[in-house]
């Protein structure tokens, strides 16, 4: 499979191309303003000045969208969303290593690795059918009800370390929340298919996610272990997809990468 992965160079072309048309009319504009600008000292003519300046912000996002269009590029960004210890980032290296063989970040026992989001950008997957979905991954930090720096005491860290941890994680959350509300066109939701999923935040997050009318596929994680139980994930949100999978393993990716281009492309 990744020999097929990995020849995705024409796409990578293709946002080359774009790019640079792109580049080439933002500098025509910004150099017709800044000629425009030197002549024009009057305050009416400065406000004219400022209602050109918009008018060319129009400009460019539409032909942004005639560039994209044309070049019929499929681009979304992705959030993995989920409690702490889920395996969020481990899911995210997985899909950043199978198609660019790189990785978004560390992954440790201790709750709250993640503390502040991370992206990788233009992810090109392709499905069995030949369909493709050039894609940002945001991995993000934990989301909990309640953060205490009493928690990571148990995994031997010093009092202040402990509570540098619990101040960060806190403000990884509000991130997280503002990432959910500005930034995120679809949401993975990882949960661990060992413990009960009907957990106060997994309410609340699949509760906001639907409001914002976001497409979420939920992951069923490390089906590995032996308490593993994805039916209860099923049971518990039976509106929404839910694929099996272990991220540390690597089993049945594919199924979530035929899902993900079902729902996200």
């Amino acid at each position: 499979m990744l020999p097929s992965r990995f020849s995705s160079n024409g796409g990578r072309i293709v946002t080359v191309i774009r790019n640079i048309i792109k580049s080439v009319f933002y500098t025509l504009i910004t150099n017709q303003s800044d000629c425009q600008y030197c002549c024009i000292h009057s305050q009416p003519m400065r406000w004219s000045l400022k209602i050109f300046y918009q008018t060319m912000g129009k400009i460019k996002k539409k032909f942004s969208g005639f560039l994209d269009r044309f070049f019929k590029k499929k681009r979304t960004r992705i959030g993995i969303y989920g409690p702490p210890n889920a395996g969020k980032t481990t899911l995210a290296n997985r899909i950043a290593r199978d198609w660019t063989g790189d990785a978004v970040g560390p992954v440790s026992e201790i709750p709250h690795e993640t503390r502040r989001a991370r992206k990788k950008e233009d992810i090109i997957i392709s499905g069995a059918n030949g369909s493709t979905l050039t894609m940002d991954i945001v991995d993000t930090p934990g989301v909990t009800t309640k953060i205490d720096y009493h928690e990571f005491l148990e995994f031997g860290m010093e009092k202040d370390e402990a509570i540098i941890r619990a101040r960060e994680a806190t403000e990884g959350v509000a991130e997280a929340m503002h990432w959910l509300r500005e930034d995120i066109n679809g949401v993975v939701y990882m949960l661990d298919s060992t413990l009960d999923p009907f957990m106060q935040v997994n309410i609340m997050m699949i509760g906001i996610i639907e409001a914002r009318n976001l497409p979420v596929i939920i992951v069923a994680n490390k089906i590995d272990l032996p308490d593993a139980a994805p039916g209860r994930i099923r049971s518990a949100f039976p509106q929404h997809p839910v694929v099996a999978i272990s991220g540390l393993e690597g089993r049945n990716v594919e199924d979530l990468y035929e899902t993900m281009l079902e729902y996200f492309g």
